[in-house]
This record gives structure tokens, sequence and C-alpha cells, in this order.
């Protein structure tokens, strides 16, 4: 009697997670919040563009500054460009780029290829939806982060909506001059072994 008692339950847990999810729009145009590429134009992309890195970025804690670089256009695709203007150290590359790759495979996003170089190390993902990411650590420890729509409908687009959180710049962006003391300290994190 109790094993039929669980089944009915078992079986009910069901039917209710089903209507919840299409109650909640999941069999429409837009999946977990995200816009379905066939009603989406540039200006659209660019926007889930701006989403998926804002959501990376709160993932990184402490929090670093960063500001927006430029945004590109081909002939059906919008590619979005940000640089971070916090410093992070040799010893603290790692765990940057481990924070973000943790981030987007808890995204669903498929990574394609990391470069363990210690001087410009880089991962690339790609999203379920087709947008492709890149993170990569340059000169004087300063990351960049870039997401390229897939092919979509043309449309203009505009600058991102949202500023950046540290200082805006008016022409050339700088080398770093935001000093962190966890993601600028030249020491390796306690208790962790150094990453790419």
């Amino acid at each position: 009697m109790t094993r039929i008692k669980q089944t009915i339950q078992v079986a009910y847990g069901v039917l209710v997670a089903c209507a919840l999810l299409a109650g909640c729009g999941l069999s429409g145009s837009a999946k977990n919040g995200r816009e379905s590429l066939e009603d989406m134009d540039m200006q659209g992309a660019a926007e889930q563009a701006d989403r998926m890195f804002y959501a990376t970025v709160a993932a990184l804690k402490p929090e670093v500054e960063w500001t927006y670089r430029a945004t590109t256009t081909g002939s059906c695709d919008v590619t979005r460009y940000w640089t971070v203007m916090t410093a992070v150290s040799e010893q603290r590359r790692g765990n940057f780029l481990g924070v973000v790759e943790r981030f987007w495979k808890a995204s669903d996003y498929r990574i394609k290829t990391v470069n363990p170089s210690k001087s410009m190390p880089a991962i690339y993902a790609r999203s379920p939806e087709g947008f492709d990411m890149r993170v990569k650590v340059g000169y004087k420890g300063q990351a960049f982060f870039q997401v390229t729509s897939p092919c979509v409908e043309k449309s203009k687009v505009a600058g991102p909506e949202r500023a950046a959180n540290g200082r805006a710049y008016d022409g050339e962006i700088p080398t770093p001059n935001v000093r962190s003391d966890f993601w600028s300290a030249e020491t390796p994190v306690p208790g962790t072994t150094p990453g790419p």
C-alpha cells in the first residue's frame, strides 16, 4: 500500500511540475528567459549578449570594475566587447578564469577551447542558442570579454543601456587602473592550486 501511495505522489508531482512549466511560458518563444532566435533581431541579440555578460561578471566575487568597449556588427550578427579595469594578478588569473568557466558550465554553455597560456590565458564558450563568448586575460592582467551572436534578423543596434560599474572612458581605454585586495594580490589564494 505504501509503494502505491509513493507512486501516486511521484506521478502527481510530475504532473504539477509539467503544468507549472507550461504555465510559465516555457513552451512559447522564450525558454528559460531566453528569447528565441526566430524572434530576435540584432538589437535583441545585443541585449541578450549584455545579459550574458552581466550575469557572468556578477559571479565574480569580489566585484571587478569594467567598462563597455565597443559594438561591432556583421551582415546578420552583433558583437559586444567589455574591458575589465580591475587588475588581475598572474597569481589570481586561474581563480578568475575558474569562476567564469564554472559559471558558464552551470549556465549550460559549452566550453569550446581553453588556452592555458601563462601570459594570455583565455576561455571560449558557446551558449545553447549559439552565442559565442570569450574571456581573455592580457597585458598587465587586464581581462576582456566578448559575446558574438549567431545570425539573426538585421536591424540597427544601440549601445548598452546599463552604464559601466566603474569609470567610463572617452577614447582609448587604459591598462587596468583599479586594484583589488583579492584579484590584484600577488599571492595565490590560500588552499588552491594554480589554474590556467
